[in-house]
């Protein structure tokens, strides 16, 4: 009767510490399209990403102007992510930066059709 009530208390205190472990272990991963055209974008966009709360990993792709996301959806999610990237002035996805955000990007860094790059 001991060793099974030794048994049952384990078992119950393994679960309860899986289930939180779990819980901190739960990620989302997502793609967004993010407008740039050169390696300081890259890095301001990434960096951008990765100061907010919640976000793991941000690797933003040259050739496909994919930014690729992995964040803890508890403490972050994918319209605050975005918010931060338009703030710097590159668009994501169907939304545009403000142009006062646009015209602060460095001259190589223009994607618009109407700037000089």
């Amino acid at each position: 009767m001991k060793q099974t009530i030794l048994i049952l208390t384990l078992l119950f205190t393994y679960g309860s510490y899986a289930q939180k472990t779990e819980k901190k272990l739960k990620t989302s991963t997502t793609f967004l399209s993010v407008k740039g055209v050169c390696k300081m974008c890259k890095n301001r966009i990434e960096k951008t990403a990765l100061k907010n709360k919640g976000v793991k990993y941000a690797s933003w792709n040259l050739q496909s102007k994919e930014l690729h996301l992995i964040y803890n959806p508890n403490k972050a999610n994918k319209s605050d992510i975005s918010k931060s990237i338009l703030s710097i002035g590159h668009d994501v996805d169907t939304l545009k930066a403000t142009e006062t955000a646009y015209q602060k990007l460095h001259a190589c860094c223009k994607y618009r059709a109407d700037s000089t790059h």
